[in-house]
């Protein structure tokens, strides 16, 4: 998109790099980061039963 106050192409450049950021968030850096949490998440839970708690069910 061409803006008619621009001489220099800074709002091109600015808007280009805009596109860039979304995209690299929504398919790169949200989906990572989620499967680190959930995974994390997992593997603390795991490791309290390994070391704590004992596996899940009736005790006793």
């Amino acid at each position: 998109m061409k803006n008619v106050n621009s001489d220099d192409g800074s709002i091109e450049v600015t808007r280009s790099l805009e596109w860039k950021s979304f995209l690299l968030i929504t398919v790169v850096l949200f989906p990572v980061l989620s499967v680190a949490l959930v995974g994390g998440y997992g593997f603390l839970i795991w490791m309290m039963q390994v070391l704590f708690m004992g596996p899940p069910g009736i005790h006793g």
